[in-house]
């Protein structure tokens, strides 16, 4: 599977919403994993507190800049499911 363009998917509890890039404006305080994936030729961003919630993007930056926009739609869904967001932990895994 190669890496055919942007990619945003918010999956939360089997509602899936694939997202089109747009501003953000939260600040964004969940951790985001990020690293590169030979098998999508992009890098991946992972928000572990935000189930299902993904992103990646051609360069480094651009997969940072595509999970705080994923970030921001992960929050809505849940709202508009009436679900429980999680507060933000901060750092949890250590290298």
């Amino acid at each position: 599977m190669g890496f055919a363009g942007l990619y945003l998917s918010c999956n939360l509890g089997g509602k899936r919403k694939d997202l089109t890039p747009r501003m953000h404006t939260m600040s964004v305080k969940y951790e985001i994993i990020i690293y590169w994936s030979e098998e999508d030729d992009a890098y991946l961003a992972e928000v572990p507190e935000l189930p299902g919630c993904t992103a990646d993007g051609e360069s480094y930056g651009a997969a940072l800049s595509n999970a705080e926009a994923v970030i921001e739609e992960w929050i809505e869904t849940a709202r508009e499911l009436g679900r429980a967001i999680p507060e933000p932990r901060g750092r949890l895994i250590y290298a």
